[in-house]
């Protein structure tokens, strides 16, 4: 469970969670369970924030470390220093599966900071025509399964600039 302490008491400790649930938590069960705490190491060295993308053989390694990290860039709340990195996690079957790694300052809103970095990673992978690779992979199609530009703002997506 993910939240933001609110308060803390002598048996329990309340949280605020993602969704605005309230959650009272008895302390003897932290005391009995891994507890992360994103907020106090986040304000010197940032937050890592992970994802991972399968990109088919045909795409040039270089050109996916560029692209993952160009989004990166784009992306809103994240920093520049350190720089974002990529690592390749496994040669698999079909695709390789590329890490994505970047630094936030803050513990709040990541899954907003996470929502836009998939959509810009989305956007950028669509703009030099790579296709991201699914699980279910059968093999290669005719053409890629891409979002052509001129369908990115289709009904009832707003145009660009009012969204």
């Amino acid at each position: 469970m993910r939240g933001f302490v609110t308060q803390i008491r002598l048996l329990t400790v309340r949280l605020r969670t993602i969704r605005n649930e309230e959650v009272t938590i008895p302390n003897s069960t932290l005391l009995s369970t891994n507890v992360v705490n994103f907020s106090v190491l986040s304000r010197d060295k940032g937050l890592i924030l992970q994802t991972e993308v399968g990109i088919g053989y045909g795409v040039p390694w270089r050109q996916v470390h560029a692209m993952l990290v160009e989004a990166a860039r784009r992306t809103p709340d994240l920093m520049a220093d350190p720089a974002p990195f990529v690592l390749q996690r496994q040669l698999g079957d079909f695709a390789v599966t590329y890490q994505l790694n970047v630094h936030k300052v803050e513990a709040e809103r990541l899954i907003h900071a996470y929502s836009a970095l998939h959509q810009n990673i989305l956007d950028v992978f669509n703009e030099y025509g790579v296709q991201i690779m699914t699980p279910a992979y059968e093999g290669d199609p005719e053409t890629p399964k891409l979002v052509p530009r001129e369908r990115w703002h289709q009904a009832p997506a707003p145009p660009p600039g009012n969204g």
